[in-house]
């Protein structure tokens, strides 16, 4: 029995890869085959409509007002010393909170979730204080306790530290309005992880350490990453709780929001609007590194694809 050549093959292989490639449902009939759930098209529509009337136009006509300004004039505004200064504080504090809150908020977290104490259900509620508490009420409350003559600021001027009217306090601030997000994302994924994961790493000799840092630390990346993110994204943008306890300095505790505030009760729109539009594309640049590394953790630990 003689086998078929190398010749025949391909010509047998190329009928059947064309009658695969007409049976092929085109992209646009894919979205249009029917599903279990109704109702795509219409829920697809609302969404995208009500993501642009909240999100994309406006982002859009910062856009055409930066651009309105013209690159020399943008150059200009954008390399101010007073606005690079602005931008240094706002984002090195936001990535320090941040930063911060991932550590002892991922603590936070553990504890709620794995032991039960006396009072556990008021520390869990008082997580979420943040939230619902007024952030200029946060800035004035922080700010008398911090202040040289404030109940923890009395305590530290011997010391010669200063937390109020300095980039600290700053930091202190974001710190308490981004903590909730970081506790809020990791304690879901630490309630399911089973405990046995943790006896058996034991059983297997593993220490302490060991069990933190390669069997439970690997699960919980993915919701490390996005509580950074999201404390990140809410810290960059505070307002009412920093500008109590900043001190307000031009080229040292002045941040972002505020300067934008300041120039548009100047009148001078164009700084507002390259100064917004600079602070939207190093968040936009920032955050979009924080999902490919997300994503990247996700897919190596077989969480997602």
């Amino acid at each position: 029995m003689t086998k078929p050549s190398a010749g025949q093959n391909n010509q047998q292989a190329k009928p059947l890869a064309v009658k695969i490639r007409q049976n092929k449902p085109s992209f646009f009939a894919a979205w249009r085959k029917p599903t279990i759930l109704p109702g795509f098209g219409l829920t697809l529509g609302l969404s995208v409509a009500y993501l642009s009337l909240l999100i994309l136009i406006p982002l859009m006509v910062l856009m055409l007002h930066a651009v309105g300004v013209g690159p020399a004039r943008f150059w200009q505004l954008a390399t101010d010393p007073r606005l690079v200064s602005a931008l240094q504080v706002s984002f090195f504090s936001a990535i320090l909170a941040a930063l911060i809150n991932v550590v002892f908020g991922g603590i936070v977290a553990w504890v709620l979730v794995r032991y039960r104490f006396p009072g556990r259900r008021l520390v869990d509620a008082m997580v979420d204080l943040p939230f619902a508490l007024p952030t200029a009420v946060a800035g004035i409350a922080l700010t008398a306790l911090y202040a040289p003559k404030g109940w923890i600021g009395s305590w530290l001027m011997p010391l010669d530290i200063r937390i109020a009217f300095t980039q600290a306090g700053i930091v202190v601030a974001l710190v308490f309005i981004g903590l909730p997000f970081v506790v809020r994302t990791i304690q879901p994924v630490i309630e399911e992880i089973s405990r046995e994961q943790e006896e058996a790493a034991a059983t297997l000799g593993a220490t302490r350490f060991q069990t933190v840092f390669r069997v439970l630390l690997p699960g919980l990346q993915p919701a490390i990453l996005t509580g950074f993110s999201l404390a990140f994204a809410r810290a960059v943008g505070e307002y009412g709780s920093v500008i109590f306890i900043a001190g307000n300095r031009p080229y040292s505790t002045e941040i972002a929001p505020l300067l934008i505030f300041i120039k548009l009760e100047e009148f001078d729109y164009s700084a507002a609007t390259v100064l917004a539009t600079v602070m939207m594309l190093i968040s936009f640049v920032m955050l979009l590194i924080v999902n490919l590394i997300q994503t990247r953790t996700r897919r190596r630990y077989g969480y997602g694809s």
